[in-house]
Order: structure tokens, then C-alpha cells, then sequence
């Protein structure tokens, strides 16, 4: 078991140093803004929405190590995928960060299964799902920043 945690915590590590979709899409089809106050999380997040189906998605941000690393982990996922699949792994995942395993299906989630530690940890919770509540804003073009406050 320590090895596999290692070797999240390298994934967790290497995403954060050298995010994966880091740019901007100009022009995206859809974008929002997220904020953590609680750790200073900040990401715009670009959608580029084809037949409804996300085309290209992309962010930019700063942030802790969970939150970027989520993020860049999130559009890798989420490339190619219809909307509706969109939101069934957000409720997937949500459910895995919180928790919640009676309603989560850790096999479904590929990479993303690095973040199930923080469920260990609740008050990285926001962080690991901002980029998540983002992306759901961005899809119904939302205008106002999401918080996680």
C-alpha cells in the first residue's frame, strides 16, 4: 500500500510541476472562473464544445499542489468526453475526494484515482474539486466566479 501511495504522490508531484493543458484556448466556446480563498486557488478554465462534446479544454492558475495537479488531471479526463459523461465523472469523483464510497466507482476513473487520499484530508477537498465546480460552470456559462466559500 505505501508503494501505491508513492507512486500518487509522484503523479500528484508531476502534475503540478509540469501541468498538463496549462494555455489558453483563444477563442474557447466557453470559460469560467474559480476561486479558493481558503488556499488561494485561482483557475480560468477554456472549453471548446463540438457537438456537445468537449473538443479541447484547457486552464490557467495558480495554486496549491492538489488543486493545479486536479486540474491538470480533470482536462486530460475530460478531452473527448460528451457532457453528459462530464458529469457523471464529476459526480464519480466528487463522491471518491469526499468520501462517499457507497456512491463512488473508483474503476471508472482511470488517472484520477490518484486523488482518493484526499479524502483523508477534508479541508483539501476544495481544492481537489474547484477545477471540477469550474468546469460545470463553464459547460452551463455561468457568469459569475465559482467559490468555494
Amino acid at each position: 500500500m505505501s508503494d501505491l501511495r508513492d507512486l500518487y504522490q509522484e503523479l500528484i508531484l508531476d502534475h503540478n510541476k509540469s501541468p498538463r493543458n496549462f494555455r489558453k484556448i483563444e477563442p474557447a466556446d466557453r470559460q469560467a472562473d474559480g476561486h479558493n480563498p481558503l488556499c488561494g486557488d485561482n483557475i480560468t478554465i477554456y472549453i471548446k464544445v463540438t457537438d456537445s462534446c468537449i473538443d479541447d479544454i484547457a486552464f490557467v492558475g495558480s495554486g496549491c499542489a492538489i488543486s493545479k495537479a486536479s486540474a491538470s488531471l480533470m482536462t486530460e479526463a475530460l478531452k473527448g468526453k460528451s457532457l453528459a459523461e462530464v458529469e457523471s465523472l464529476f459526480q464519480n469523483f466528487h463522491s471518491m475526494v469526499t468520501g462517499d464510497d457507497e456512491n463512488s466507482d473508483p474503476s471508472t476513473l482511470g488517472k484520477l484515482k490518484v486523488m482518493a487520499g484526499v479524502s483523508e484530508f477534508p479541508v483539501r477537498v476544495k481544492c481537489a474539486t474547484l477545477a471540477w465546480h469550474t468546469v460545470q460552470a463553464a459547460i452551463e456559462q455561468k457568469d459569475d466566479p465559482v467559490t468555494t466559500e
